[in-house]
């Protein structure tokens, strides 16, 4: 702020300036009372938001005046290729999040006229009409009708999109859900302090089967620029954290725009609608590794390449080459369910190849310069020190042979005498090309 004089003003003072500013707002073509309550004016004059309180409301009479601080386009934004794609093609109903003061608006703005640029029909539903924006634009005061009259006329003028700035109360929320189903695109900006909040506040106000309809992409402003973009879209699933297959309902998968990593699921539970961080790849309970040992340990017997997952107390993944998947199970499943009363859990047998085409479909995959050298009875991998403490994948040919992690050093050390060692071995020998993904 700039003090501009040291006295404090009088009322008569504030008193007069607040007639001006309202008698000025009636004269000036870029001057509007966007809303005239009892003890409390809203006017927009030129760039300017202006509120005016008067007692009772406020204990004094008091004008505060808000102007932009900066005027940017989308390009300023540094999007991505892919986040550009999904404006200009596929998102429609999108959410422009953030706290007070973080830019949601200046956002906002600039989207509204990237659309109006690619000679898209564009209108605003503002309260007050503070977006700075071309004549060709049209703005409308959410204040001067009611939400049914809004309704209309953006139904009967069928605009390609409308962004509302900005959602306040639950009337304003099921405007844009009835707006966004009739089929018009919407941009939607609402306060939170966190993406997921941006959603969370049109649970109860609107039914949660709807939500990955009304909204496709929430876009969260921090500090001026793009902070996170999350997805959102329906299906049907056992929510994480479940393993029982009659527990699978409707769920909305929440994700990470850019990553694709699954951020939240929202879906009922009881009588409630909950929204469940869901973190992928945390550590696992110490009793969860001790089972994993236990298990792994009983189908060695079968199968030295097993792997062991543990879902929960009462369920886990097996993973075994193809070939013994059948030897496992036995005659009508008469082995696998011997060894699952054993052990005291329910077991799905699942081929290795399946496992790792998951994970290899999960992530973009990249190939790593290496080197080969042998110790006495070791076959050393080395990597460099840019790849220490990371997990490795090595192919020979198109075969996976292991998932490793590289030392402190970055070398993985693998011994010549097992079976790891001696496959990869024969596959130097024979000259066949030795992968490493990550």
């Amino acid at each position: 702020f700039k003090e501009l004089r040291k006295a404090v003003l009088r009322q008569e003072e504030i008193q007069s300036i607040s007639r001006e500013i309202i008698e000025d707002a009636k004269l000036r073509k870029d001057g509007f009372i966007e809303i005239e309550r009892a003890c409390s004016t809203i006017v927009q004059l030129g760039l300017f938001r202006i509120v005016i309180t008067r007692p009772p409301f406020s204990d004094g009479w008091e004008i505060t005046a808000v102007r932009p601080v900066r005027k940017l386009n989308l390009s300023d934004y540094k999007l991505s290729d892919k986040l550009m794609k999904r404006i200009g093609e596929q998102a429609e109903g999108v959410l422009v999040a953030g706290a007070p003061g973080m830019g949601k608006t200046t956002f906002a703005q600039a989207l509204a006229e990237y659309y109006a640029f690619q000679n898209k029909i564009v209108k605003t539903v503002e309260a007050p009409r503070d977006l700075i924006l071309p004549e060709r634009i049209t703005q409308y005061a959410i204040s001067y009708g009611d939400a049914q009259e809004i309704h209309d006329i953006l139904l009967l003028s069928r605009p390609d999109y409308t962004i509302f700035d900005e959602m306040r109360n639950t009337d304003d929320f099921k405007l844009f859900a009835d707006l966004r189903l009739a089929g018009v695109g919407m941009v939607g900006v609402v306060h939170a302090t966190s993406p997921v909040d941006a959603i969370q506040r049109f649970i109860g106000r609107v039914e949660m089967g709807v939500i990955p309809q009304v909204i496709d992409t929430v876009i969260f402003i921090k500090n001026g620029f793009i902070n996170k973009v999350l997805a959102l879209k329906m299906t049907v699933k056992v929510p994480s954290g479940m393993t029982e297959a009659d527990l699978a309902r409707p769920v909305v998968v929440v994700n990470d725009f850019e990553t694709s990593k699954l951020e939240y699921e929202i879906y009922s539970y009881g009588e409630q609608t909950v929204v469940i961080p869901v973190q992928e790849g945390r550590e696992k309970s110490g009793a969860h590794k001790l089972a994993e040992t236990t298990i792994l340990a009983e189908f060695q017997k079968y199968s030295r390449d097993a792997e062991v997952e543990v879902l929960s107390d009462n369920k886990c993944v097996v993973y075994v080459p193809e070939s013994d998947i059948a030897r496992i199970i036995g005659k009508q499943g008469v082995n696998i369910t011997r060894i699952e009363e054993k052990l005291g859990i329910s077991i799905d047998i699942k081929s290795l190849n399946e496992k790792y085409s998951i994970k290899g479909a999960a992530k973009e995959q990249r190939e790593i310069p290496f080197e080969i050298s042998y110790k006495k009875n070791q076959l050393l991998i080395e990597l460099g020190m840019d790849m220490q403490n990371k997990d490795v994948d090595i192919h020979a040919g198109d075969e996976f042979i292991l998932s490793a992690k590289a030392g402190k050093t970055g070398i993985i050390k693998i011994k010549k005498s097992n079976n790891i060692g001696r496959r990869l071995m024969e596959a130097l020998n024979r000259k066949e090309k030795i992968r490493l993904i990550v």
